[in-house]
Formats: C-alpha cells, sequence, structure tokens
C-alpha cells in the first residue's frame, strides 16, 4: 500500500440521539405555584414564543436526529391557540406525544380536538388532595374543581389517567388522602413526586422541604397501598419520587448532560434540561442553528458530556459512570460553580448545605410564599438588571 492516510480519526461517541423532546411553547400560566420549575426571569421572555411553523421545524429536525417522544409542556401549554395543530403536525411525523397540564383552561371541545389531532397522552397536575391546599398553592380558588372535571373528562375519552401530584411539606401528611383521590379518579399511573428544588422551589425551599419523618412516613404509606393495590388487582402505579436533598449519592441527572434530552424554551433557546437556563452558559437558539448542529456541536451541549470537564472528587470516583457527577444546575445553585460536584453526594465538600437544608426543614413551617407570577419574576428581572423583551412573535 502506498502513500498515507489523509482521513481524521473518528472523534470518540459521547452522546446518542435525542430520544426525548421537551417543548416548552410557552412561559405564560394562569396559575401561580410556588415550586414551578420555570426561570425565575420568565417575564425576560414572555413576548417572545416560537411561532407555529418555527415549532414544526423543530419538530421536524428533532425527529430526524432520532427523536421518538414529545412533551408538550410550558407554563401552561394550553395558553396556545395553536396546540392541535402542533399536535397533529406531531403526530403525522410518527412522534409519541404527551401533554402535561394544569387542566387549567381545558375543556370537553379542546380534549375531543386533541385526541383527533393524535395526541397519545395527558399528564393532569394537582397541588394537593385538600381543595383549599390546593387552590392556595395554585393561586387560584377554582383550580381544584377544574382539575377534578377534567381528570374525569380525561378518563372518559379514552385516555390513560395520569396524575401528578408535586408534594413537600404542606400536603404530603395527607399522602393517603391523596392516594384515596387517585383510586376515586381511577387513574392508571399517579406519580407523587417529592418536590425538587429548583427555579421558584428554590426560593421557597424553606416553605416546602418536608421534614425526614415526613417523607419516611409518606413513602411507608405508599408501599402499603402499594400492597394494597396489588391485592385488590387495581392496575394503579404508583411512582414514589424522593427529593435529592435526601439521598448520600446525586441522581444521574437527566441520564447524563445532553445524552438523550432536548428541551426547546418558548422563544427557541434549546437547552439539554429544563432547568439548565440558569447556568452561565451561552446555549444556541434554533432561530440561529439547526438541531444537528445544536446537538452534535455547539458547545453548550458539549459543555459536560463525558468526563474530561470533571473535578475531584468526581475525577477518580469510581460512580462517575452511573451518576454523572450529579446535577449540573443543583452545583451551581448551592456552590456557585457548575463544575463542582452535586453536593448531594457525601463525597462533595459542600455536602454540609445539604445537612443544613435537612436540619432547616425540621424548624416550624413557612407559610409565606414567593408566588410565581409576572409580577415576582419582573421584580426579579429588575433586581438583577436583566432584559426583558419588547418584541412579540406569538403563536399564529
Amino acid at each position: 500500500m502506498s502513500g498515507s492516510c489523509t482521513t481524521k480519526p473518528t472523534p470518540p461517541q459521547t452522546h446518542g440521539a435525542p430520544f426525548w423532546l421537551l417543548a416548552e411553547l410557552t412561559y405564560r400560566c394562569p396559575l401561580q405555584c410556588p415550586y414551578c420549575s420555570n426561570p425565575k426571569d420568565f417575564a425576560g421572555y414572555t413576548n417572545r414564543e416560537l411561532t407555529t411553523d418555527q415549532w414544526i421545524s423543530v419538530f421536524e429536525q428533532a425527529r430526524k436526529l432520532g427523536a421518538v417522544q414529545l412533551g408538550f409542556s410550558g407554563g401552561e401549554p394550553l395558553v396556545r391557540q395553536d396546540l392541535s395543530k402542533l399536535i397533529s403536525a406531531a403526530r403525522g411525523m410518527g412522534y409519541y406525544t404527551n401533554l402535561i397540564t394544569s387542566g387549567v383552561g381545558l375543556n370537553e371541545t379542546k380534549i375531543e380536538s386533541f385526541k383527533k389531532a393524535g395526541l397519545d397522552h395527558i399528564q393532569v397536575s394537582f397541588q394537593a388532595s385538600d381543595e383549599s391546599v390546593n387552590n392556595m398553592l395554585a393561586g387560584s380558588h377554582k383550580a381544584f374543581q377544574q382539575k377534578l372535571a377534567m381528570a374525569k373528562e380525561v378518563k372518559a375519552n379514552g385516555y390513560p389517567m395520569v396524575l401528578n401530584f408535586v408534594t413537600h411539606r404542606h400536603n404530603i401528611d395527607k399522602i393517603d388522602r391523596i392516594i384515596e383521590l387517585c383510586i376515586e379518579l381511577q387513574a392508571d399511573y399517579v406519580e407523587l413526586a417529592t418536590c425538587q428544588y429548583y427555579g421558584w422551589a428554590f426560593e421557597n425551599r424553606q416553605s416546602l422541604m418536608p421534614t425526614k419523618a415526613q417523607l419516611e412516613r409518606a413513602e411507608a404509606i405508599t408501599n402499603q397501598y402499594r400492597e394494597k393495590l396489588i391485592q385488590e388487582k387495581n392496575p394503579m402505579k404508583l411512582i414514589f419520587v424522593t427529593p435529592d436533598y435526601y439521598e448520600e449519592r446525586p441522581k444521574a441527572c437527566m441520564n447524563g448532560w445532553g445524552q438523550i434530552f432536548l428541551t426547546v424554551a418558548p422563544d427557541g433557546q434549546a437547552l439539554p434540561c429544563h432547568s439548565a437556563r440558569m447556568l452561565p452558559i451561552e446555549y444556541p437558539n434554533v432561530l440561529d442553528h439547526s438541531l444537528e448542529y445544536i446537538w452534535n456541536e455547539s458547545p453548550g451541549f458539549n459543555k459536560f458530556r463525558g468526563y474530561s470537564w470533571m473535578k475531584e472528587p468526581c475525577a477518580s470516583c469510581d460512580e462517575k459512570e452511573k451518576d454523572f457527577g450529579g446535577c449540573r444546575c443543583q452545583a451551581y445553585m448551592l456552590t456557585g460553580e457548575a463544575e463542582n460536584t452535586d453536593p448531594v453526594c457525601a463525597k462533595s465538600p459542600e455536602h454540609k448545605q445539604i445537612i443544613a437544608a435537612r436540619n432547616e426543614a425540621e424548624l416550624p413551617v413557612q407559610n409565606k410564599f414567593i408566588y410565581r407570577n409576572e409580577r415576582n419574576s419582573k421584580d426579579y428581572v429588575t433586581e438583577n438588571n436583566l432584559l426583558i423583551a419588547t418584541d412579540s412573535s406569538l403563536d399564529e
């Protein structure tokens, strides 16, 4: 063989295809939940949403990259007047589609329209099993009854009944009543997701975080109900999600940074997860770059892929291939540097912050919330000298 090979070596593959696409269609929402994961500065993007055609282009590009599941989220995605059209377009591309909604703004006509458009799955969220607590947390005196009615309507239209309850110190002691309500509604799947502290929840952590005893009791009761459901041959599935703050090892956040999850925010900014906007990283926008470039080549998505970015103790840890150093957002919120070990990990020098938060949760309950609303978001934007968008490119 003569001559020399000029072919460049193939770089090592650090990621797969974006299996799951989360389309955050809007930050607009009629509720004010104090644990919302939307960014605190969402008011800066409220008037800057992708159009119908721009979203459809995103769906097409993600599908070509390999995405098979598409979640419609927000804010409240029901405020988009083009939702049926977006669902229909996604169905035509072969996506499995999921609507994640509070149920506020939903009605029988819309459910029928979504079903006709090809929507596969609707998840309805509740704040509590008690009407007064639910409405207090939602910031709406009508929310609970609307949710009940729409959960029943979703079931009546042949959809699997999928309910989500975010649990915290204001409702976790009624976990039995929450589960009983789910049984009454003939739910198929129930996610009892103990609050995770990002976005607005981080601001309200002292008012939301349950004690260790509350959490252990709730998990024990959930397990009792699991046994009862099996005995009664009730197929309802209970999924209990513990908060990071009561763990000694971090989660493999999003199955690894930029591995299978792709989020597109209302204004088109592409993110490796729905909370990553808080990080001091310049992420690409779908209005400026193709999704192929964003996913495979952009600095933002490659920032924490692989292991070369890791500091100690992660760099030499024999568990790094399991947890990938934990959550980058949590590391940033608690230590000020996204490259640091997630403080949830007992090996982190900042694990003391997690211990302090647990101790803080033992103090008398706080009932004062910073609600997720436009006014509080604008105050945050002003206090941090951020800009509020004035251009409008709302849905068609």
